[in-house]
């Protein structure tokens, strides 16, 4: 039965609105531990512009699936599910609650709602169709996406060279497209998750927040932080590490391509621009608990929740 499934907490939101500090406070209430459903979190030497909780922020409360991959790695919803698993398993043996924390919707999605299992990469294949999109453009692999997975070529744009090689690496390994093995039947975990989310009531003060905490960020020493990523690690403009928030604007600043200005501008509109994403995802979350921003009865509503299930 559903009920005598194992708890564990999720704590949605979008950036800047107050999920790490209420899942650690929730911690300390729960005798829990902090799951991170974060996809910049997970890499080493991106500390600011990630907002990663530094230990002394952490509080003595565990945290998990932070710094776990090098910026020039990627890390995929399955590699996350897998993790993810893992730690939960790791958590309830230890007789802590599991808190799962962040604004990544995409690994929230699978986490509660399941994910089809499609094979994993191949790496003589991607190596193929990426001397492929070296020889004829990135542009012809796309039409070639679209004439044996339409459906798929229709979600990817065709300036997506991470999802364009994934749906043809899927093909071409499996004999089946990604649309047919979507199509399948998914895999749930063996879990019960009670569900919250919590921003701010208007809109205009998660905007304020997302602007003082971008330029917090660059008087921490952002720009610095992305310098020294580009000097350890071979980086490329379109990996997943320098295609988040922030540090996009950044390297397209220190690449000359525009003033300190205008990327602080930019950098906060395009976090407004996530904000408002993740927002709108929420609105069509089903089972959530609605929590405010700063409102000192969160915990308390959060408990009384989860005495309920």
């Amino acid at each position: 039965m559903r009920s005598e499934l194992p708890l564990a907490v999720c704590i949605m939101g979008p950036t800047a609105s107050g999920k790490t500090a209420l899942a650690i406070d929730l911690a300390k209430a729960l005798n829990g531990e902090v799951i991170s459903v974060d996809s910049a979190l997970i890499y080493q030497d991106m500390n600011i512009g990630t907002a990663k909780p530094s230990p002394q922020e952490q509080d003595g409360i565990k945290h998990h699936l932070i710094d776990i991959m090098s910026p020039e790695q990627s890390y995929s919803v399955a590699d996350f599910l897998r993790d993810a698993q893992s730690c939960i398993e790791d958590v309830l043996v230890r007789g802590k609650l599991p808190i799962l924390a962040g604004g990544t919707m995409m690994y929230f999605n699978a986490l509660i709602k399941g994910i089809n299992q499609i094979p994993e990469s191949n790496a003589q294949v991607r190596l193929e169709i990426q001397s492929q999109i070296e020889k004829n453009g990135l542009s012809a692999l796309h039409k070639q996406l679209q004439s044996i997975d339409p459906v798929s070529a229709g979600r990817i744009h065709e300036n997506d060279p991470q999802r364009i090689t994934r749906a043809l690496d899927v093909y071409l390994s499996s004999g089946k497209t990604l649309t047919e093995w979507q199509s399948l039947e998914k895999s749930k975990l063996p879990y019960r998750f009670t569900q919250a989310s919590i921003m701010p009531s208007e809109r205009s003060q998660l905007h304020t927040n997302i602007a003082m905490r971008f330029d917090k960020m660059l008087a921490q020493g952002l720009v610095d932080e992305v310098k020294a990523l580009l000097s350890k690690y071979e980086l490329q403009p379109d990996m997943p590490s320098l295609r988040s928030v922030g540090y996009r604007q950044v390297w397209q600043y220190l690449q000359g391509n525009m003033s300190e200005a205008e990327m602080r501008e930019r950098g906060i509109i395009a976090t407004r621009q996530l904000a408002k994403r993740q927002v709108t995802w929420l609105r069509s979350w089903e089972n959530l608990l609605s929590l405010e921003t700063g409102d000192d009865n969160n915990i308390t509503r959060l408990v009384e929740k989860l005495s309920a299930t």
